[in-house]
């Protein structure tokens, strides 16, 4: 059963306690959902029982729950005593009605007549207690008033009146101290509950300030290391690898100072003295009004990380050969036609076909490969050989487009074919002819990339317009259509040729 819900914040004046909440048991688990003794001397219920003496004009008034062995005042005024036995209490009685319990001179009631506070201190004589009533129906204590001076009058209709009212505002504060004790429960229980979820998973996982303090590490940190979890940016020193520390902090300090995302990889210090490859997450929590706060995560790579690294050192190893066995080749095509000048042609378009394969290469290979992953820089090095001496024949232009490993092949086969052409054939087989390269992106479709081709000369081109598919054509379509996906036309103008290749911008990525 939720205590905390209700249909009411209080229960209806005049109206008696629910019966099945009068029974000990259920009347003190009620009880001990408002905190027991965390509200005594509390500011608010303390200003209620002095209005209540000053209203009644009495020198004692008391805001009383019962407990099982004692009645305890939350807030008095005119007694020193912070409980009194159980038996004596007169708002156990009173806590009971419908209406407020009035005793004009407890000497005559027998109830009360030989109660050691009347005989004794502090000499109770006239009583008048308004039942607290939790809104389940719940008997709980009274807020009275005291005299040692019977009064056979009791208390006026206005004094009767503002009691009720007052203790209405008593139920009030406890409800509110109640609700908000509940909220805490629930939060803590919750955080304990997410604490053990987080303390289960394999990962380390934390929680800091914006002034890097670590207000909770889980407890896989200590489980792996070995040591107490850190509580400023500082300790993590021991953990990490000297060689990764400098490096990782300068991307962590100036993650915080501009809130963005912090992501690196770095070696753990394991509890026996070993090293493992982590990555480390951190995310800003920005929520506004509030200090930033940071949560982050240690997922340990070690495998997937040297995986990589052996990885890597093969495909190193592969490329160096692959570049090796390029020059193999060009070195074999050289010796074989040095001395049959009927095969130099072949030889030498062979060759040029094969460098441009080796430069296509440089883009790919994993350590020492070219700088550039743009297709501007490719067309560069491809159309260098072509430049001339003051390298006024080609004019490279437009958008910086990135290019991935699969696609630099393709593209190096292409443009070699179309500059190897216009060297025979067209512009740069000519003294003043020169090609122009644009790259546009976008380009009519928004994911499309391109690139327009224009030859010009004051010669005759040697090519014929509408000639028969020859086998660099055929190359040209299977490298753009076939490989890369796109599409490309051309059409000879009144000094050279125009040709336009258009890319889809996926095919041209990693």
């Amino acid at each position: 059963m939720d205590m905390v819900a209700s249909k009411g914040s209080n229960w209806p004046e005049g109206r008696a306690p629910e019966a099945r909440y009068c029974g000990e048991e259920e009347r003190l688990s009620v009880l001990a959902t408002y905190g027991g003794q965390d509200l005594v001397g509390d500011p608010e219920l303390e200003d209620i029982a002095g209005f209540a003496a000053k209203l009644c004009e009495v020198p004692m008034a008391m805001v009383t729950v019962v407990e099982a062995e004692h009645q305890r005042f939350l807030a008095k005024t005119g007694l020193d005593a912070e409980t009194t036995p159980r038996p004596t209490s007169f708002c156990a009685h009173a806590m009971l009605g419908a209406e407020p319990m009035v005793i004009p001179d407890a000497r005559e009631d027998e109830r009360f007549e030989g109660n050691a506070l009347v005989t004794g201190e502090p000499h109770i004589r006239f009583y008048a207690g308004q039942p607290l009533i939790s809104p389940e129906g719940a008997p709980l204590g009274a807020l009275c008033v005291i005299d040692t001076k019977p009064r056979a009058e009791g208390l006026t209709d206005l004094q009767r009146q503002g009691l009720a009212v007052l203790a209405q505002s008593v139920m009030r504060r406890l409800g509110q101290r109640r609700l908000g004790r509940h909220v805490n429960l629930t939060l803590e229980k919750s955080e304990r509950e997410l604490r053990r979820m987080v303390d289960s998973v394999p990962g380390i996982a934390w929680r800091a300030d914006d002034k890097g303090n670590f207000t909770y590490v889980n407890a896989r940190w200590k489980e792996l290391t070995g040591i107490e979890p850190p509580t400023t940016t500082e300790e993590w020193k021991v953990a990490i690898h000297p060689e990764d520390w400098d490096g990782s902090l300068a991307k962590f300090l100036t993650a915080v100072e501009t809130n963005s995302l912090f992501e690196d990889e770095w070696r753990l210090r394991m509890s026996d003295g070993s090293y493992r490859w982590v990555q480390s997450r951190a995310m800003p929590v920005i929520t506004e009004g509030q200090p930033t706060s940071w949560f982050g995560t240690v997922i340990d790579i070690d495998k997937a990380h040297r995986l990589s690294e052996a990885r890597d050192l093969l495909a190193g190893e592969l490329s160096h050969r692959i570049k090796n066995i390029f020059a193999v080749v060009s070195g074999l095509i050289a010796l074989r036609s040095r001395n049959r000048p009927e095969a130099k042609e072949f030889a030498d378009d062979l060759s040029s076909a094969i460098r441009a394969l080796g430069t296509a290469h440089d883009y790919v290979r994993p350590d020492d490969g070219r700088g550039a992953d743009n297709l501007q820089g490719l067309l560069e090095d491809l159309l260098a050989p072509y430049e001339g001496a003051k390298g006024e024949r080609v004019h490279i232009k437009g958008d910086d487009v990135i290019i991935g490993s699969r696609a630099a092949t393709p593209l190096a086969l292409i443009f070699h074919e179309l500059a190897t052409n216009a060297a025979k054939y067209g512009a740069l087989g000519n003294h003043d002819g020169k090609v122009e390269i644009e790259i546009r992106q976008p380009c009519g479709e928004e994911d499309e990339v391109c690139v327009f081709w224009r030859e010009s000369s004051s010669c005759e081109d040697k090519r014929e317009d509408g000639e028969g598919e020859g086998f660099g054509s055929r190359m040209l379509r299977m490298a753009i259509e076939g490989q890369l996906g796109g599409r490309f036309s051309r059409a000879f103008s009144d000094d050279g040729l125009d040709v336009e290749i258009a890319f889809p911008l996926a095919s041209l990525g990693h």
